[in-house]
Formats: structure tokens, sequence, C-alpha cells
């Protein structure tokens, strides 16, 4: 019997409040649990009545509703928060709200920072395959088993595999390093995943990498470009 008639002396209180309040003053502020940060899209949705304002920066937020309407307040990454507005006796719904970030997982970005030409024209004047000392010319007749078991030995046989297969990595690094110039600065549109197929495509010959001027550089890639992008089409 004592918390019926409580109840009801709560609706009773309830019902007075609503039926004085034609508007209700819905205020509040949202704060994360973890961290302090601004709130940039934060939105308070009016369902009952379809329309919506935003709040401030700094998790703050002001409207008009009318008693017992449904309001959703979304902030971007968080939870929903749902509420249906119910006026004190000021007519007001004051609120604050404790907020957690939905957990999430990003991948890991390595952000490299881009060359400048003159870099790059350093590194391309630079590029040389690694001497693997070789027996040749009048040196053969001053030692001819050396001549014979470098010709014919697999040691090194594989040193001058590894030191070509270096110089041509060589290449297509600084080879790299322009095409990520030139797409910073719109000259061709590739992605990071499309260098190597384009730079086979390439097939620059290293003389002309290691001494064309920037000019000559840029033409011969822009052409190249146009053609791959025709094949690939």
């Amino acid at each position: 019997m004592k918390w019926t008639l409580l109840i009801c002396c709560h609706l009773f209180v309830f019902s007075a409040f609503s039926q004085k309040c034609d508007q209700v003053l819905l205020k509040g502020k949202v704060k994360d649990t973890i961290r302090p940060q601004g709130f940039y899209n934060l939105m308070v949705v009016n369902r009952t009545t379809g329309k919506g304002v935003f709040g401030q920066p700094n998790g703050t937020f002001s409207t008009y509703a009318s008693p017992n309407d449904s309001v959703t307040i979304s902030v971007k990454n968080y939870s929903l928060i749902q509420l249906t507005v119910l006026p004190d006796s000021n007519c007001q719904s004051i609120h604050t709200f404790y907020i957690e970030g939905n957990t999430q997982y990003v991948a890991e970005v390595v952000v490299k920072p881009l060359k400048t030409l003159e870099q790059i024209r350093e590194e391309r004047e630079s590029l040389a395959l690694r001497e693997t000392r070789q027996v040749t010319g009048i040196e053969v007749m001053q030692s001819p088993i050396t001549a014979l078991y470098q010709a014919f030995s697999k040691k090194e046989q594989s040193k001058r595999k590894v030191a070509e297969m270096e110089y041509a990595d060589d290449q297509r690094q600084v080879v790299k390093e322009l095409l990520r110039i030139y797409v910073a600065y719109d000259v061709v549109s590739l992605t990071e995943d499309d260098f190597d197929e384009f730079i086979y495509f390439l097939n620059v010959n290293p003389d002309f990498l290691r001494t064309a001027s920037e000019y000559e550089l840029i033409e011969f890639i822009k052409g190249k470009y146009e053609h791959f992008v025709r094949m690939r089409r």
C-alpha cells in the first residue's frame, strides 16, 4: 500500500510538470570516460519530431523539446545515447553522460617522408654495379688458373648474380622514390601497389636513369604512363 501510494504520488507530480511545461529545455554534456577530447560531430536528434541540432565541441548541447519526446544523442565512434524528455519543476531536463569510445583496431601505417629531387638525383648518379673481382684482359694471360676458376666456379658466379640483383634493386628503389614525388604532384596517378608493375613496364635503361635530366625523366615516365594506362584499360 505504501509503495503504491508513493508511485501514485510520483506519477501525479510528473503529470503535473508535464501539463505545466509545453516546452522543455533539454541541455547537458557528454564526457569521455577515458580521455578528455573535443566532440566535433555531436548531434542531438529528436526522434519524435524528426529534427536535430549540433552540440558544441566541448560536449555541451542545448535544445527545446516537448515532454515525453524521444531523443537520441549521437557522437561518431561512440554508442548512441537514448533518453525520454522528462521535465523538472523548472521545465528543464539536464543531464551529464559519461561515454566510452568504441574499440577500434587500425592497421599499422608506415609514413615515409618524400625525398627531394636533389636527393634522388644524387642517388641516380651514384648507381653502380658492385664490383666483384674478375680477371680480364692481359691478367688472363698472367693468371690463367684464376681466370678459369672465376669462369666456372659456382661461388664466383653466385657473387656476380647477387651483385646484379642488388644493382637492379637499387634502380627500382630510385624509380619508386621518383614515382612517389610524381604521384604527390599529380604527374601520374598510381597507388603504391601499382609501382612494381609500372616499373617493370618502364624497363628504364640504367645509364639513362643515371644521367638523364629531370625534364627528360618526367617526359619519359609521362609517356610510358599514358601507354600503361591504355593497356590496362
